[in-house]
Formats: structure tokens, C-alpha cells, sequence
């Protein structure tokens, strides 16, 4: 293909191939001082875990997404507009994948095929595509007619926004934007990132596992392993990948995490089950029903991270902090983030919600189902505790010591006490003690830690993506009839797994408000649509 002829012109072009050979079209984009400002690269991998994963690359400009999965299943998941179509060696790949690539072609893509049976052939050639015959390759453009569907995502006009609040969750969402060439303007009540849930001095982030590979199971994974490659790519964070174990907390629970190993046979980087006598020596505690390890898992300081995210956002961020209590207003075409003199700090077309637990009191998203969970972190000065290398966790977690201090929790609280309290340290100290088996550990030790306040959603899933209009919800049936509030959007609900859900989070966000390809599944994406919980609460039983 002449790549520099099919791009000429375009801002953004995305290339799907089912074989991953780029090299060719890659070297042709770096040679072209005239190439699309962006390249996006989508191919099928036969990688151990399955699902989509969207993979950083070393120039910000090229996006790779890695489709684990067979192909009609693939393209039946993925919401995209290709440019250009290559498939190879096609032969028992049947005829469903040419209604598929129907569906997802821009108009006028670019197909190249080879290895096609006549019956590929003719099922492309139906499904819209004008094909040429050359020996073993077809070449064909998509001529299609039919209209583009009235729901398909149309990118924001005006890449400028408001993002409320600098925990994790508002400033990934401005790094994603401004590495995209958005204009970002942040707003923070506090005076620096970082305050509230995003404050503790460690968090942990590691995978879900379940026997049926759940909804939760499989975004948790795909989250994970998006962080892995997206926090190496920012400045220097507080954090160690010491790997995290995760005991067992029975036998009946251990014989349920046998079956799990068994039935996904885990690649061991990835997740690997450790029977008693191995779990208790590398944990350095007592593991009598075994216990996962999650090697590449481990801790991290969320102020680190949430200061690298922000530093890496350059000219394209305006900060605003110690703006105090804030409401949104829409006034004209724009979003104006207004203080409690009624002045507009800032506005922009588009505002994203990402202050967590203080969504709740704003008029436009205060009748989502999002509940303030209190938390509370106990601190431990190093010496009282054995000596670990790995975090551990069974009903609570338990890090390493961290500049002299281990932090162990957290509390789940249905109050909402601000300070610290005996009785909270108390539920986390027993739990440590269950989980090290050493009755004593604690005993005396002082009030000290930390607490915060988790946004956490009915589903325990987060919400991402554009706001419904709670006020105008009629009597629809699909989440794409819903209407939202114009270029409002959030980012909400991430519980205690902030480290975890923020990157691919804000990433599935910024793909939504640019047009541009998801880096989920479509059923994953839905699942963390804002609007789900209005279709669930019509559908329950009177």
C-alpha cells in the first residue's frame, strides 16, 4: 500500500491488521514529514491473557491496541473507525468478519487481503467493499452508501475542558488529554493535589481473579495491565513492584482458588497460586491454605503519581488550587466552574467530574448512586512487625515498611468521622494479627494514620464516560437512547482501587472524547457507562 497517498490529509488514521507486520507502515509514517498527527495500530495477538490491551508506546503519537481474542470475536468487541484493513491467510477464518469490517470502515477505507477463498471474497464484496482481484491479493475500497449510524461517537468540536478535583482520577485525566493536545484547566478545593482519597502514604494495585472471568474480573486485568506499561512513562514515583500475596483465608476459599488456577492457567508473571510450604517462605508468615502471588504487583505512593501525571501534562495545563467549594454552571456552549461568590473561575466546553466522593455534592451528578465509604489506614513504625518484602493481604493489606512506616487497612466505615478513631485501628490491628498469626502485634502502639473517604458505586464498578441528565431521563430501553448533559463527563467511583482503575480510565475517556478507537471491549465500556444505573433501576422488580 502507498500509506502516504491513504493518509494524506488526515489528522488521525487508524490501521487494523490481523497479522501485526508493521514495520513497513511504520517506517513509511516516520518518513512522511506530511503524515497524520496521530497513528493508530490495531492487531490481533495470541498473548496469554485474554482481552484488549491498549499498549504505550515510546512516541505519543502511535497507539497500539493488542486484540487478544479470535477474529469475529474481535471485531464484534471493537469500537473503531479503520482507515485501512489488512488480513492475512484468511482461509478458515469463514465469511462473519466482512459484515464486521463493514461495520467498522470509514468510508472510502482501504482494504487489502490475501488468501481470501472465493467465499470471503464474495461476503466482502456484498458487505459493501469494491474489490480488484491481483493473483492471491484483493484490493478494495469501502463504498457503502448507508448512512452512519445516528449514535456513533462524534468527537468533542473543541478539545479544551474543566477537570474538578487532583486525586488520581482528575489528574489522569489530565495527563491523557494534554498528551492528546487538549487544553486542560484543573481545578483542586484544596491547595495541592492529592488531599483526600488520593492522600495515604501507600496504595496497592493489583489484579481481580474469578473462576468465570467476570465483567469485573476482566476490566480489573485489563486496568492492571495498563498501569504496568503506563506509569513507567512518567517522571519518578514513590513505588515498588515487590509483588503482592494474597492468602488464602480457608480451606474451602483455597480449594476455590485451586479451581481458578486450573481452569485460566495464568501465565506466572502475570498471577501464580502457591501452595502452603512455598506461600509461608516467601511471605515469611504462616500461609497453612496457600495464597496467590502477584509478581509484578506491589505499592505506590498515590501524591507521587498524581504529581508525576500532572508535571507531565506541560504547558497544556492551567492548575487552579485552594479554589474551595466549587459548582458547575452551564451557560451558553460552555461549562464555567464557579466559587462560592458565584464567580466563574474558568470554563470551557468541556467539563469532566473526577473529585470522587465530592460529586455527590454537585446539582448535576448528586442523584447518582455513589456512596462516601469511610476508610481508615493505621500506621506502624518499623521494628513492631516482621520484616516483609512482598505486601501482603487476606481481609485487610499490610505493606512493607515505607520510609521507616507500614501501612495496613483499611477500614470500611458506614460513618462519616473525619479523624481518627480507636475503634478503626482496632478492626485493622485484628486483622493483621489474623493474617501474620502473631497475637500481639500493635499492642500499645499509638493513634496514627489516616482517613479517607472512597467514592464507591452500587456495582463497585467505576462510571466513565458522558453524564446522563437525570432530570430528562424518559422511558427508554438501551443506554444509547439516554440523554446526557452536554459535554459533561465523569470520572467517578474507583472505591479502593484508584492506582489501579485511573490510567486506563481516563484513557477510555480521552479515546471517547476525541472519536478515536476504545481501548476495551465495547461490552467493557458499557459496563462502565454513567447511565447504567437508570436502565437497572426501570428494569428491578416493584
Amino acid at each position: 500500500m502507498d500509506w502516504q497517498v491513504l493518509w494524506r490529509g488526515r489528522p488521525y488514521f487508524t490501521v487494523f491488521d490481523s497479522g501485526s507486520d508493521f514495520g513497513a507502515l511504520l517506517a513509511a509514517w516516520h518518513a512522511d514529514p506530511q503524515r497524520p498527527a496521530r497513528l493508530h495500530l490495531i492487531t490481533l495477538d495470541a498473548g496469554p491473557l485474554p482481552g484488549f490491551r491498549r499498549v504505550p508506546q515510546a512516541d505519543s503519537a502511535i497507539t497500539m491496541d493488542l486484540l487478544c481474542a479470535p477474529l469475529d470475536a474481535a471485531l464484534a468487541q471493537l469500537d473503531a473507525r479503520l482507515d485501512a484493513i489488512v488480513l492475512h491467510d484468511m482461509a478458515g477464518a469463514g465469511t462473519h468478519f466482512a459484515r464486521a469490517l463493514a461495520r467498522l470502515a470509514s468510508p472510502g477505507a482501504i482494504l487489502r487481503a490475501s488468501g481470501l477463498t472465493q467465499a470471503q471474497a464474495h461476503a466482502l464484496a456484498g458487505a459493501g467493499f469494491d474489490c480488484r482481484v491481483d493473483g492471491d491479493v484483493i484490493n478494495a475500497v469501502f463504498t457503502s452508501r448507508k448512512p452512519p449510524s445516528p449514535w456513533a461517537r462524534k468527537p468533542e468540536p473543541q478539545r479544551r475542558a474543566l477537570v474538578l478535583g487532583a486525586g488520581l482520577a482528575g489528574a489522569a485525566a489530565c495527563e491523557r488529554l494534554s498528551a492528546r493536545g487538549w487544553q486542560v484547566t484543573l481545578i483542586e478545593r484544596h491547595a495541592q493535589p492529592a488531599t483526600e482519597a488520593s492522600g495515604n502514604l501507600a496504595g496497592i494495585s493489583m489484579p481481580l481473579l474469578s473462576r468465570d472471568d467476570n465483567i469485573m474480573t476482566r476490566l480489573s486485568r485489563a486496568a492492571f495491565l495498563y498501569a504496568l506499561d503506563y506509569w513507567p512513562t512518567l517522571g519518578q514515583i514513590k513505588s515498588a513492584r515487590c509483588g503482592v500475596i494474597q492468602l488464602a483465608r480457608d480451606a474451602q476459599h483455597a480449594r476455590v482458588q485451586r479451581a481458578i488456577a486450573q481452569a485460566h492457567a495464568y501465565p506466572p508473571a502475570f498471577a501464580r497460586w502457591m501452595e502452603a510450604p512455598e506461600a509461608s517462605a516467601l511471605a515469611g508468615v504462616a500461609a497453612p491454605d496457600g495464597a496467590w502471588l502477584f509478581p509484578q504487583a506491589g505499592w505506590m505512593r498515590p501524591s507521587s503519581a498524581c504529581a508525576a501525571m500532572l508535571d507531565a501534562c506541560g504547558p497544556n495545563l492551567v492548575r487552579h488550587f485552594g479554589a474551595g467549594s466549587v459548582t458547575l454552571a452551564r451557560r451558553g456552549d460552555a461549562w464555567h466552574a464557579v466559587d462560592s461568590e458565584c464567580k466563574s473561575i474558568a470554563h470551557a466546553p468541556v467539563a469532566i467530574v473526577a473529585n470522587g466522593a465530592g460529586a455527590r455534592q454537585l446539582a448535576q451528578t448528586a442523584g447518582l448512586p455513589l456512596a462516601a465509604v469511610r476508610g481508615q489506614v493505621t500506621h506502624l513504625a518499623e521494628g513492631g512487625l516482621p520484616a516483609i518484602g512482598q505486601v501482603l493481604c487476606r481481609e485487610a493489606y499490610l505493606t512493607p515498611a515505607i520510609d521507616g512506616i507500614h501501612s495496613l487497612g483499611a477500614s470500611y466505615d458506614d460513618d462519616a468521622a473525619p479523624d481518627l478513631r480507636a475503634d478503626s485501628q482496632a478492626e485493622n490491628l485484628t486483622k493483621i494479627r489474623s493474617l501474620l498469626g502473631i497475637a500481639k502485634v500493635g499492642q500499645g502502639a499509638p493513634l496514627l494514620g489516616r482517613v479517607g473517604f472512597r467514592c464507591v458505586a452500587p456495582d463497585r464498578l467505576p462510571l466513565v464516560g458522558a453524564l446522563p441528565d437525570l432530570a430528562a431521563a424518559g422511558r427508554v430501553e438501551r443506554l444509547r437512547e439516554i440523554e446526557r448533559l452536554p459535554g459533561l463527563y465523569g470520572l467517578l467511583g474507583y472505591a479502593s482501587r484508584g492506582l489501579a482503575w485511573a490510567p486506563l480510565a481516563a484513557e477510555l475517556l480521552a479515546s471517547q472524547l476525541d472519536g478515536n478507537p476504545l481501548p476495551l471491549e465495547a461490552e467493557l465500556a458499557t459496563a462502565l457507562d454513567p447511565a447504567r444505573f437508570i436502565l437497572r433501576a426501570r428494569r428491578r422488580p416493584v
